[in-house]
């Protein structure tokens, strides 16, 4: 078994390096009392104010910013940055512990990353919850449901578990087909022991936050992988979700915040592709964990084509963009695309269902979901208003 701790990928290094070179005011207000700003007037000389639809989308989104934020903020806690430690050119970032180290054989950047992609979540939770309160809307605030301790190692409460995943990585094969969800395709998962199983992706013994022995560096490894393919589902979902949900805002500065937001959430979306693209090739795969969890090499032959006759796979690790797909017709040329974009499959029910099947609120009421639920199908339920 090759040393996980020390070799890198030559082809993840490679990869890495693109990534760092009026009208309506009454029908449309909220609802008495809503104060809505004056906005600088369209190029038709008319502003629709956030209508309350707008409101139902914007308090959604801040909702799955603050789910976004805690996880995100529990993988920095282990796999990001240290506190105190800085990486420069000149001195490159120590890993502190087996998890970090594990992270750093998907990306030696992979802690930076990790705390970025926490640190952008928290900014987009909080610029919600502000613009709401600037316009007179009421805040999300989820406080008294941040009670979970699934993690014995850490001594935070949190909203979300990360220790009892089931992952679905049919995202993977998704954005390296010619199809599309939204016009009735359908795809296989990437792995899918993690679609059926229950896997942490956090470290939840010392033995895993600090191996010693070859197994236990090979299960830390595991856990890593789980976590890097988990990245790329929470935010593929994210880029779906802003991406959907903006077809239905009506207010111009409404559309202005979920589009820029929502271009966020694709520039994480193709880092994390990247990285869970590095966990299944040498030198970090193929590996198997003491609970039988395997990471297969995908560079290997015979993996199946992207079409028939088509010179790429549905696994290729070094396919980083999306592929193009079918969109709006089958009868138009096919289109590189952000999918699915269809409220079903990536609308704000789609990603409450997506984060229940996923595990992610083990130990949470089910008053906790039955609020998600009822303010994604509010969210859903907007419509776009056309002066």
């Amino acid at each position: 078994m090759k040393d996980i701790t020390t070799e890198k990928s030559s082809h993840a290094t490679n990869r890495r390096s693109f990534v760092k070179k009026g009208l309506l005011a009454g029908a449309a207000t909220a609802g008495a009392g809503l104060i809505i700003g004056s906005r600088k007037a369209s190029a038709a000389g008319l502003t629709l104010p956030p209508t309350p639809g707008d409101i139902a989308i914007l308090r959604f989104l801040a909702a799955a910013e603050l789910i976004e934020s805690d996880l995100w903020v529990q993988y920095a806690q282990f796999g990001g940055l240290t506190p105190g430690q800085v990486p420069v050119e000149t001195a490159p970032f120590t890993p502190m512990n087996g998890y970090q180290a594990a992270m750093m054989n998907l990306d030696s950047d992979g802690p930076q990353y990790i705390s970025s992609n926490a640190g952008d979540e928290v900014s987009h939770a909080t610029f919600l919850n502000a613009y709401l309160q600037s316009i007179g809307a009421p805040q999300v605030n989820f406080d008294k449901f941040r009670t979970l301790r699934s993690n014995p190692l850490s001594s935070t409460p949190t909203l979300t578990n990360l220790t009892q995943l089931s992952v679905d990585t049919t995202w993977y094969t998704r954005y390296h087909s010619t199809t599309n969800p939204d016009l009735g395709a359908t795809f296989q998962p990437a792995i899918p022991q993690l679609t059926d199983g229950v896997f942490t992706a956090l470290p939840t013994t010392s033995a895993q936050l600090n191996p010693t022995t070859a197994q236990q560096v090979i299960d830390t490894q595991a856990i890593a992988n789980t976590a890097a393919f988990h990245f790329g589902s929470i935010e593929q979902g994210g880029t779906s979700l802003y991406a959907t949900l903006s077809q239905q805002v009506s207010n111009a500065e409404v559309l202005k915040i979920t589009l820029s937001i929502g271009g966020d959430e694709i520039c994480h979306f193709l880092e994390w592709v990247d990285f869970s693209g590095n966990s299944v090739q040498p030198p970090v795969a193929p590996i198997t964990s003491s609970t039988g969890l395997t990471f297969p090499n995908f560079d290997v032959p015979g993996q199946p084509s992207l079409e028939p006759g088509g010179p790429s796979s549905l696994l290729q690790t070094n396919l980083i963009f999306p592929v193009p797909c079918e969109f709006i017709s089958p009868n138009l040329p096919k289109c590189a695309i952000i999918r699915p974009t269809s409220s079903a499959q990536g609308g704000a029910v789609a990603a409450i269902k997506g984060f229940v099947a996923s595990g992610l609120f083990i130990g949470q009421p089910q008053s906790f979901v039955n609020l998600l639920l009822e303010m994604a199908e509010a969210a859903d339920a907007a419509q776009r208003i056309i002066l």
